[in-house]
Protein backbone atom coordinates (compact mmCIF):
# COMPACT_ATOMS: atom_id res chain seq x y z
CA UNK A 1 0.00 0.00 0.00
CA UNK A 2 1.32 3.43 -1.04
CA UNK A 3 1.45 5.76 2.18
CA UNK A 4 -0.55 8.98 1.64
CA UNK A 5 1.73 12.41 0.84
CA UNK A 6 2.42 14.30 3.90
CA UNK A 7 0.58 17.36 4.16
CA UNK A 8 1.79 20.43 3.24
CA UNK A 9 1.38 23.45 4.58
CA UNK A 10 2.72 27.39 4.06
CA UNK A 11 3.24 28.76 7.62
CA UNK A 12 6.70 30.84 6.92
CA UNK A 13 8.42 32.50 3.88
CA UNK A 14 10.86 29.14 4.04
CA UNK A 15 8.25 26.63 4.36
CA UNK A 16 9.46 26.19 0.38
CA UNK A 17 12.45 25.59 -1.38
CA UNK A 18 14.65 27.89 -3.60
CA UNK A 19 12.89 25.62 -6.59
CA UNK A 20 9.90 25.48 -5.19
CA UNK A 21 9.43 29.13 -4.88
CA UNK A 22 10.38 29.37 -8.49
CA UNK A 23 7.60 26.53 -9.31
CA UNK A 24 4.68 28.85 -7.38
CA UNK A 25 5.67 31.92 -8.88
CA UNK A 26 6.13 29.92 -12.78
CA UNK A 27 2.53 28.95 -12.07
CA UNK A 28 1.10 32.45 -10.99
CA UNK A 29 2.37 33.81 -14.21
CA UNK A 30 0.40 31.23 -16.13
CA UNK A 31 -2.82 31.72 -14.01
CA UNK A 32 -2.49 35.30 -14.65
CA UNK A 33 -2.76 34.89 -18.55
CA UNK A 34 -5.79 32.66 -17.94
CA UNK A 35 -7.74 32.76 -14.54
CA UNK A 36 -9.83 29.88 -14.99
CA UNK A 37 -7.62 27.60 -17.06
CA UNK A 38 -7.05 25.48 -13.57
CA UNK A 39 -10.18 24.80 -11.36
CA UNK A 40 -9.20 21.96 -9.06
CA UNK A 41 -11.62 23.44 -6.25
CA UNK A 42 -14.48 22.24 -8.78
CA UNK A 43 -17.53 21.01 -6.92
CA UNK A 44 -17.70 23.44 -5.84
CA UNK A 45 -15.14 22.29 -2.42
CA UNK A 46 -14.94 24.63 0.14
CA UNK A 47 -11.82 26.66 1.68
CA UNK A 48 -12.05 28.50 5.46
CA UNK A 49 -10.54 31.72 5.28
CA UNK A 50 -10.62 32.52 8.80
CA UNK A 51 -10.43 36.45 9.77
CA UNK A 52 -8.75 37.69 13.46
CA UNK A 53 -7.40 41.03 12.10
CA UNK A 54 -9.64 43.18 9.83
CA UNK A 55 -8.78 43.28 5.61
CA UNK A 56 -9.01 44.23 2.07
CA UNK A 57 -6.56 42.62 -0.29
CA UNK A 58 -6.93 39.65 2.19
CA UNK A 59 -10.65 38.88 1.88
CA UNK A 60 -11.43 39.66 -1.67
CA UNK A 61 -8.22 38.35 -3.05
CA UNK A 62 -8.25 34.70 -1.74
CA UNK A 63 -12.34 34.66 -1.63
CA UNK A 64 -12.21 35.45 -5.67
CA UNK A 65 -9.07 33.29 -5.99
CA UNK A 66 -10.75 30.29 -4.26
CA UNK A 67 -13.93 31.02 -6.79
CA UNK A 68 -11.71 31.21 -9.80
CA UNK A 69 -10.65 27.57 -9.16
CA UNK A 70 -14.08 26.26 -8.70
CA UNK A 71 -13.96 26.74 -4.89
CA UNK A 72 -16.12 28.47 -2.66
CA UNK A 73 -15.01 30.54 -0.20
CA UNK A 74 -16.20 30.69 3.54
CA UNK A 75 -15.31 33.27 5.64
CA UNK A 76 -15.20 32.85 9.19
CA UNK A 77 -14.58 36.08 11.64
CA UNK A 78 -13.04 34.09 14.89
CA UNK A 79 -15.16 37.26 16.94
CA UNK A 80 -18.65 35.05 16.15
CA UNK A 81 -16.63 31.42 16.00
CA UNK A 82 -15.38 29.73 18.64
CA UNK A 83 -12.27 29.66 17.79
CA UNK A 84 -9.45 31.63 20.58
CA UNK A 85 -12.72 31.22 23.03
CA UNK A 86 -13.44 27.79 24.13
CA UNK A 87 -11.86 25.60 21.23
CA UNK A 88 -7.97 25.61 20.50
CA UNK A 89 -6.61 25.75 17.16
CA UNK A 90 -6.03 22.17 17.06
CA UNK A 91 -9.83 20.81 17.68
CA UNK A 92 -10.99 23.70 15.28
CA UNK A 93 -8.38 22.13 12.38
CA UNK A 94 -9.91 18.51 13.71
CA UNK A 95 -13.68 20.12 12.83
CA UNK A 96 -13.16 22.05 9.39
CA UNK A 97 -10.71 19.24 8.04
CA UNK A 98 -13.73 16.80 7.80
CA UNK A 99 -15.66 20.14 5.66
CA UNK A 100 -13.12 21.66 3.88
CA UNK A 101 -10.03 21.52 1.69
CA UNK A 102 -7.94 23.90 2.96
CA UNK A 103 -7.62 26.53 5.91
CA UNK A 104 -6.65 30.06 5.45
CA UNK A 105 -5.54 32.21 8.40
CA UNK A 106 -4.92 35.59 9.62
CA UNK A 107 -3.94 35.97 13.00
CA UNK A 108 -1.63 37.23 15.93
CA UNK A 109 0.60 34.94 16.93
CA UNK A 110 2.64 32.54 14.60
CA UNK A 111 1.96 29.26 17.52
CA UNK A 112 -1.74 29.34 16.07
CA UNK A 113 -1.27 28.35 13.12
CA UNK A 114 1.52 26.26 14.06
CA UNK A 115 -1.16 24.42 16.39
CA UNK A 116 -3.13 24.20 13.80
CA UNK A 117 -1.04 22.55 10.93
CA UNK A 118 0.00 20.23 13.48
CA UNK A 119 -3.82 18.94 13.87
CA UNK A 120 -4.88 18.83 10.51
CA UNK A 121 -4.44 16.95 7.11
CA UNK A 122 -5.83 19.58 5.01
CA UNK A 123 -3.14 22.56 4.13
CA UNK A 124 -3.24 25.26 6.79
CA UNK A 125 -1.76 29.02 5.07
CA UNK A 126 -0.75 31.73 6.89
CA UNK A 127 -2.90 34.76 5.54
CA UNK A 128 -0.60 37.19 8.09
CA UNK A 129 0.68 36.97 11.35
CA UNK A 130 2.32 39.33 13.70
CA UNK A 131 5.85 37.69 13.01
CA UNK A 132 5.44 36.85 8.65
CA UNK A 133 3.59 37.72 5.72
CA UNK A 134 4.09 34.77 3.70
CA UNK A 135 1.69 35.57 0.79
CA UNK A 136 2.19 39.19 0.42
CA UNK A 137 5.63 37.99 -0.41
CA UNK A 138 5.05 35.61 -2.84
CA UNK A 139 2.77 38.99 -4.81
CA UNK A 140 6.05 41.13 -4.12
CA UNK A 141 8.12 38.40 -6.06
CA UNK A 142 5.91 37.99 -8.62
CA UNK A 143 5.67 41.45 -9.03
CA UNK A 144 8.95 42.37 -8.81
CA UNK A 145 9.78 39.21 -11.36
CA UNK A 146 7.23 41.18 -13.95
CA UNK A 147 9.43 44.27 -14.02
CA UNK A 148 12.62 43.32 -13.23
CA UNK A 149 12.87 39.64 -15.33
CA UNK A 150 13.80 38.30 -12.33
CA UNK A 151 14.99 38.06 -9.27
CA UNK A 152 18.44 36.53 -8.27
CA UNK A 153 20.65 39.05 -7.91
CA UNK A 154 18.79 41.59 -7.29
CA UNK A 155 18.85 44.09 -3.76
CA UNK A 156 15.93 45.02 -2.64
CA UNK A 157 15.81 47.72 0.40
CA UNK A 158 13.29 47.93 3.35
CA UNK A 159 12.72 51.10 4.97
CA UNK A 160 11.29 51.46 8.40
CA UNK A 161 9.99 49.21 11.60
CA UNK A 162 12.60 46.28 10.91
CA UNK A 163 10.52 44.11 14.07
CA UNK A 164 7.54 44.16 11.23
CA UNK A 165 5.86 40.76 9.92
CA UNK A 166 7.23 42.52 6.34
CA UNK A 167 10.45 42.60 7.38
CA UNK A 168 10.81 38.98 8.52
CA UNK A 169 9.53 37.39 5.29
CA UNK A 170 11.25 39.47 2.92
CA UNK A 171 14.16 38.15 4.76
CA UNK A 172 13.43 34.73 4.06
CA UNK A 173 11.78 34.57 0.78
CA UNK A 174 14.35 37.24 -0.25
CA UNK A 175 17.14 35.08 0.56
CA UNK A 176 14.93 32.00 -1.44
CA UNK A 177 15.11 34.04 -4.11
CA UNK A 178 18.84 34.80 -3.93
CA UNK A 179 18.36 38.56 -3.51
CA UNK A 180 20.65 40.62 -1.49
CA UNK A 181 18.10 42.07 1.22
CA UNK A 182 18.99 45.38 2.82
CA UNK A 183 16.90 46.34 5.90
CA UNK A 184 17.09 49.91 7.02
CA UNK A 185 15.90 50.51 10.62
CA UNK A 186 16.26 52.44 14.17
CA UNK A 187 18.19 49.44 16.35
CA UNK A 188 15.14 49.12 19.00
CA UNK A 189 13.09 48.18 15.85
CA UNK A 190 15.59 45.25 14.51
CA UNK A 191 14.34 42.31 12.95
CA UNK A 192 14.37 39.04 15.29
CA UNK A 193 17.53 37.41 15.52
CA UNK A 194 16.42 34.24 14.59
CA UNK A 195 14.88 35.05 11.53
CA UNK A 196 17.84 36.65 10.57
CA UNK A 197 19.75 33.76 11.80
CA UNK A 198 17.83 31.27 9.76
CA UNK A 199 17.81 33.94 6.34
CA UNK A 200 21.62 33.95 6.66
CA UNK A 201 21.27 30.36 6.31
CA UNK A 202 19.23 30.15 3.27
CA UNK A 203 21.34 33.24 1.57
CA UNK A 204 24.39 31.29 1.85
CA UNK A 205 22.94 28.09 -0.23
CA UNK A 206 21.44 30.67 -3.09
CA UNK A 207 23.93 33.34 -3.52
CA UNK A 208 22.14 36.39 -1.81
CA UNK A 209 22.98 38.05 1.12
CA UNK A 210 21.41 39.93 4.12
CA UNK A 211 22.32 43.26 5.25
CA UNK A 212 21.06 44.93 8.61
CA UNK A 213 21.57 49.09 8.50
CA UNK A 214 20.36 52.06 10.57
CA UNK A 215 21.08 54.60 8.12
CA UNK A 216 18.48 54.78 5.56
CA UNK A 217 20.27 56.53 2.92
CA UNK A 218 23.05 53.87 3.26
CA UNK A 219 20.09 51.26 2.67
CA UNK A 220 18.72 52.69 -0.60
CA UNK A 221 21.99 53.48 -2.39
CA UNK A 222 21.76 51.46 -5.64
CA UNK A 223 18.54 49.13 -4.80
CA UNK A 224 16.62 47.90 -7.78
CA UNK A 225 13.20 47.87 -5.42
CA UNK A 226 12.56 50.01 -2.13
CA UNK A 227 9.81 48.76 0.11
CA UNK A 228 8.52 49.85 3.22
CA UNK A 229 5.23 49.02 5.15
CA UNK A 230 2.86 51.09 7.69
CA UNK A 231 4.83 52.20 11.12
CA UNK A 232 1.69 51.41 12.96
CA UNK A 233 0.62 47.94 12.57
CA UNK A 234 -2.67 46.43 14.08
CA UNK A 235 -2.26 45.96 17.52
CA UNK A 236 0.25 48.77 18.15
CA UNK A 237 -1.71 51.97 17.90
CA UNK A 238 -0.86 53.58 21.19
CA UNK A 239 2.43 53.42 20.31
CA UNK A 240 1.90 55.48 16.88
CA UNK A 241 2.88 58.89 18.68
CA UNK A 242 6.59 57.19 20.01
CA UNK A 243 7.07 55.21 16.59
CA UNK A 244 6.46 58.10 14.67
CA UNK A 245 8.93 60.24 16.26
CA UNK A 246 11.63 57.24 16.06
CA UNK A 247 10.97 56.71 12.47
CA UNK A 248 10.32 60.30 10.83
CA UNK A 249 13.51 59.67 8.93
CA UNK A 250 13.13 56.55 7.38
CA UNK A 251 9.91 57.79 5.54
CA UNK A 252 10.53 57.04 1.71
CA UNK A 253 10.27 60.38 -0.38
CA UNK A 254 11.65 61.84 -3.62
CA UNK A 255 14.95 62.18 -2.16
CA UNK A 256 15.37 58.84 -1.12
CA UNK A 257 14.30 57.64 -3.81
CA UNK A 258 16.62 59.16 -5.93
CA UNK A 259 19.54 57.37 -4.20
CA UNK A 260 18.58 53.61 -5.50
CA UNK A 261 18.71 52.87 -9.23
CA UNK A 262 17.34 55.02 -11.83
CA UNK A 263 14.77 51.99 -12.78
CA UNK A 264 14.14 51.14 -9.09
CA UNK A 265 10.69 50.10 -8.07
CA UNK A 266 8.67 50.68 -5.28
CA UNK A 267 6.35 48.64 -3.45
CA UNK A 268 3.96 49.17 -0.58
CA UNK A 269 1.72 46.22 0.63
CA UNK A 270 -1.09 48.77 1.96
CA UNK A 271 -2.87 50.29 3.11
CA UNK A 272 -0.42 53.14 3.26
CA UNK A 273 -0.66 56.04 5.93
CA UNK A 274 0.64 58.72 3.48
CA UNK A 275 2.86 61.24 4.59
CA UNK A 276 4.34 58.62 7.48
CA UNK A 277 6.26 56.13 6.15
CA UNK A 278 5.47 57.13 2.18
CA UNK A 279 5.35 60.46 0.11
CA UNK A 280 2.40 60.56 -1.88
CA UNK A 281 4.60 61.68 -4.77
CA UNK A 282 6.28 58.26 -4.37
CA UNK A 283 3.47 55.93 -3.46
CA UNK A 284 1.32 57.63 -6.75
CA UNK A 285 4.85 58.40 -8.60
CA UNK A 286 6.21 56.79 -12.10
CA UNK A 287 8.28 54.33 -9.92
CA UNK A 288 5.70 52.69 -7.76
CA UNK A 289 4.27 49.49 -8.70
CA UNK A 290 1.37 48.77 -5.86
CA UNK A 291 -1.58 48.25 -7.65
CA UNK A 292 0.18 45.36 -9.60
CA UNK A 293 1.55 44.06 -6.53
CA UNK A 294 -2.14 44.33 -5.08
CA UNK A 295 -3.62 42.64 -8.32
CA UNK A 296 -0.91 40.17 -7.77
CA UNK A 297 -2.14 38.65 -4.46
CA UNK A 298 -5.31 36.96 -6.34
CA UNK A 299 -2.33 35.32 -8.66
CA UNK A 300 0.38 34.59 -6.20
CA UNK A 301 -2.24 33.32 -3.70
CA UNK A 302 -4.25 30.61 -6.16
CA UNK A 303 -0.77 29.58 -7.74
CA UNK A 304 -0.26 28.70 -3.80
CA UNK A 305 -3.68 27.11 -3.56
CA UNK A 306 -3.03 24.53 -6.74
CA UNK A 307 0.71 23.56 -5.10
CA UNK A 308 -0.54 22.93 -1.96
CA UNK A 309 -3.22 20.89 -2.77
CA UNK A 310 -1.40 18.84 -5.78
CA UNK A 311 1.52 18.03 -2.88
CA UNK A 312 -1.52 17.06 -0.26
CA UNK A 313 -3.17 14.97 -2.60
CA UNK A 314 -0.51 13.45 -4.38
CA UNK A 315 -2.19 14.35 -7.51
CA UNK A 316 -0.53 15.48 -10.74
CA UNK A 317 -2.91 18.17 -10.77
CA UNK A 318 -3.56 20.65 -13.93
CA UNK A 319 -1.12 23.34 -12.69
CA UNK A 320 1.85 20.50 -12.66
Amino acid sequence: MTAAPATRHFLRDDDITPAEQREILDLAERLKTDRFQVRPLEGPQTVAVIFDKSSTRTRVSFAVGIADLGGQPLIISTASSQLGGKETPSDTARVLERMVSAIVWRTYGQAGLEEMAAGTTVPVINALSDDFHPCQLLADLLTIREHKGSLEGLTVAFIGDGADNMVHSYLLAGATAGMHVRVGCPAEYSPKDAVIADADRIAAETGGSITIFTDPLETVAGADVVVTDTWVSMGKEEEKAARVATLARYRVDDEMMSLAKPDAIFLHCLPADRGYEVTAEVIDGPQSVIWDESENRLHAQKALLVWLLERSTGGSGAGS
